[in-house]
């Protein structure tokens, strides 16, 4: 028998409340029964059980934490309100009910409806994560609550965000869908609308600087018509709002310490399409630097040394920026001893006198030690291959300084488009960090397939595979395959970079070529050659190596009909067979920040091979190669590069071989002209007309007029490219940004200036096309270029035109690169 019931509503919606009033025709509300208390016997039971109705997401454990109450207590009217009220402030019921059959406790309650999804649509200028995120934070999330209110504040998020773009016009439409199961739908679709341009910048209160020098400061600038590219008219608060701070550091930097920005008023047309700014300041006096002082705890480190990383001194104008930077450096110092958790703040104390004491307040904290490293990301690359590389172990200081390296020496491996680095305190302790390394695996090798078709080559067939991250050990591995009617290729080759736990390299190599080229843009003579070599390197420093090894390779030469001058001189004066055991060394140094697309840094490597005596030719070669990298401003990046080589023979060989030769041309050389087409070319030897009678030796051919490089039945009048025995290179490059592009670590768009050219030292005096060095002798082009590492490895594309060229030089325009960075 149903003694009595207690009920307490909070709807909604009116259309709720009008619907339970007719059915709730036996519940009294909580008003009505205190109001009507004093007629009414007061009646207290004791609670034998307790069962709950209408739950359907809400469990009934979160329903029993919610009721300060248990089987056995006695409940009254009072304690009922109590209660009642106790679930509405969770947040789960927009309806409860309280009434007891006998000694047992009924609660009814009706849950408020879960979001189940959230769906955005027309917006561009914001992005979906980004507006979402500002949803989550007013409490509207998917799995979360449904409220009428929370949908009022998202409208009012949403509005907010856009207007902070400067989108006064911008529209928001909100569809509420039922589902089932208690479950509701939301979606939004946005108008965005333009954003408001900038009209007009004042400045109030600036007699020190013009308003066009603080204009200068500013991101946000008056329309002009670079502005269509750069949309640097378009008002936007966080834009304003990062100009307030730059017009503050530059009045700061130039020594005045009190100035600040007083208000920034901004005010629209009534059409919402133009804004006015207006910027009150006060500037007020310009300070030198006082005395300058370390105040606070700084652990055991060496006063002396931290006050020589200050840069602020007595006497000089104020400047914010050197106080700034003079709270890194001291940061940094103090973090490369393990005071992770350092705080440094230099402040000001201005005097009457016009000077400004600089007071650097520092608290190291306690020291921090690494408790553990992980590593995510690295789905192909082992564990042991990102660890090996780290600086900072775990168990020791947590440096700086080892942190940043490890990371820069992650990025130099090529096997990470992006590299992470976190470093979160432990929860619980003051001097313990986690070190959480992220990394985003890149393409690391490269399959390449030629079908192709030449006029002097015929049909061309080749396959390659190069991997510089074999199954993910970090070891490098190589095969390729040609095969022309000029040339047939195979080679292996094998990289352990660390051979031993210390770093020392291993490397083996093995090959197979057979050439002839009759049929091909170089000198024409046939070679069989096969060798292999070993190499070893050992680490220096961090950035520096030594590498030596060996090689053993054996040559057959043989002349053809079209065989020059220089060759048969050669082959009569050292034979056509060479047996030689080349030693080589090299050091190199390597301090870019990446291993592909560096952006700052610089590299060089400088080698030497020679020929050991019991060769059957003795010979040398000297090769440099260095590049450096300036980051400019607005993501432009300068790349300056420079290759040199030279080579000559020693003992009882007097001509340096020619097939050792330097070629210059093409991609990776001078871009602009054919590959391997610059520098000294062979003499033509001279060829009879039909009917003439010919020397011993000399080639009959047709009667035709040709053009410069033309060739006629494999014959050409201006002679082969023969190489050089010294080698000049330069390049410079502008590296572009790429700001429609997310992932610019995958594309490098450069401006390319090539110079360069072969020579050779040992000119014969028969020889009509040999160059020996000259200025004037370098070649030179200029072009657009674009790198892109593809998953089939990298390709590459350039434009080129030539800027200086020589009688005989063959230029290429266009030219495309497969499986190569430059």
């Amino acid at each position: 028998m149903m003694l009595w019931r207690i009920a307490l509503y909070r709807m909604g919606s009116m259309n709720s409340l009008f619907n339970r009033f007719n059915r709730s025709f036996r519940a009294i509300s909580l008003i009505g029964l205190l109001a009507a208390s004093a007629a009414v016997s007061a009646e207290s039971f004791r609670i034998t059980d307790i069962r709950l109705e209408g739950l359907q997401r809400v469990s009934a454990g979160t329903v029993f934490n919610l009721l300060p109450i248990e089987v056995g207590d006695v409940l009254d009217e009072g304690d009922a309100a109590f209660y009642i009220r106790a679930l509405f402030r969770s947040g789960y019921f927009h309806d409860v009910e309280m009434s007891r059959e006998g000694g047992v406790l009924i609660v009814s309650v009706e849950e408020r409806p879960a979001i189940d999804s959230i769906t955005i649509d027309g917006n561009k200028a914001i992005e979906t994560e980004a507006l979402l995120e500002g949803l989550s934070e007013q409490g509207l999330a998917e799995g979360e609550i449904f409220r009428i209110a929370t949908l009022e504040r998202m409208d009012l998020e949403l509005e907010r965000q856009y207007v902070a773009q400067g989108r006064y016009n911008a529209t928001i439409d909100t569809n509420v869908e039922e589902l089932p199961r208690n479950r509701v739908s939301i979606s939004i679709d946005i108008v965005e609308g333009d954003s408001s341009k900038i009209r007009q910048i004042n400045f109030v209160g600036n007699s020190l600087f013009k308003d066009a020098e603080l204009l200068d400061e500013l991101e946000l600038k008056h329309p002009n018509w670079l502005s269509f590219f750069r949309n640097d008219d378009k008002y936007s608060r966080e834009k304003l709002a990062g100009d307030l701070e730059a017009i503050e550091s530059f009045y700061h930097d130039q020594g005045y310490v009190d100035f600040e920005v007083t208000s920034a008023l901004v005010s629209i047309t009534p059409n919402l399409e133009e804004v006015y700014i207006t910027i009150n300041v006060t500037e007020g006096e310009d300070f030198v630097v006082g005395e300058v002082s370390i105040i606070g705890e700084i652990g055991d480190e060496d006063p002396e040394i931290l006050e020589s990383l200050i840069l602020v001194a007595p006497g000089e104008r104020y400047s914010q920026a050197l106080v700034t930077a003079s709270e890194e450096r001291i940061t940094a110092a103090l973090g490369n001893s393990g005071y992770a958790f350092a705080s440094v703040s230099g402040v000001p104390e201005t005097k009457h006198d016009g000077t400004a004491d600089v007071k650097f307040f520092v608290d190291t904290g306690r020291r921090a030690y690494v408790r553990r490293i992980t590593v995510t990301g690295n789905e192909t690359t082992q564990d042991e291959v990102v660890r090996r590389e780290l600086r900072q172990l775990e168990g020791g200081w947590a440096s700086t300084a080892l942190i940043d390296l490890s990371k820069v020496r992650l990025e130099r491996l090529g096997y990470f488009s992006e590299v992470n680095v976190e470093t979160p305190a432990v929860a619980g302790s003051d001097d313990q960090v986690d070190i959480n390394i992220a990394v985003k695996e890149q393409t690391s090798g490269s399959i390449q397939g030629t079908v192709a078709y030449a006029q002097y080559s015929g049909l061309i067939l080749g396959a390659g595979y190069s991997e510089t991250n074999l199954f993910g050990t970090g070891n490098s591995f190589g095969v390729n395959l040609n095969w022309s009617k000029f040339q047939q290729i195979a080679s292996v080759n094998y990289f352990n970079p660390y051979y031993t736990i210390d770093g020392v390299s291993r490397g083996f190599s093995v090959y197979y070529r057979q050439a002839n080229y009759d049929e091909f843009n170089l000198v024409r003579y046939s070679s069989d050659s096969f060798g292999a070599g070993a190499n070893y390197g050992i680490p220096i420093g961090e950035t520096e190596r030594l590498r030596f090894g060996f090689n053993v390779d054996y040559t057959q030469l043989s002349s053809s009909t079209y065989t020059a001058p220089e060759i048969l001189e050669y082959l009569d004066s050292a034979g056509d067979e060479a047996l030689n055991l080349k030693l080589t060394g090299s050091y190199s140094n390597v301090r870019l920040n990446r291993g592909i697309f560096p952006t700052r840094g610089y590299s060089q490597e400088l080698g030497m091979e020679i020929s050991v005596p019991g060769s059957d030719t003795l010979f040398y070669k000297l090769q440099y190669e260095g590049q450096i990298y300036f980051p400019l401003i607005a993501g432009f990046t300068l790349k300056l590069r420079s290759k040199l080589g030279y080579g000559d023979a020693y003992g009882e060989t007097d001509v340096y071989p020619f097939f050792e030769n330097f070629f210059a041309g093409g991609y990776g050389s001078v871009r602009g002209f054919e590959r391997y087409s610059l520098g000294p070319r062979t003499t033509p030897r001279q060829a009879a007309m039909p009917g003439q009678d010919t020397m011993p030796g000399q080639d009959t051919m047709p009667s035709q007029d040709t053009m410069p490089g033309q060739r006629l039945f494999g014959f050409n009048r201006d002679g082969d490219p023969l190489g050089g025995n010294m080698l000049v290179e330069g390049n410079a490059e502008v590296i572009l940004p790429l700001p429609f592009i997310d992932d610019t670590t995958s594309f490098r768009p450069v401006l390319f200036l090539d110079v360069g050219n072969v020579f050779s030292t040992h000119c014969a005096s028969t020889a009509v096309n040999c160059i020996e060095f000259a200025w004037d002798e370098l070649r030179a082009s200029t072009g657009l270029a674009f790198t892109w590492l593809s998953p089939m490895g990298p390709m590459t594309f350039s434009i080129a035109k030539v800027l200086r060229e020589g009688q005989f030089d063959e230029t290429e325009s266009f030219q495309f690169e497969l499986g190569r960075v430059f």
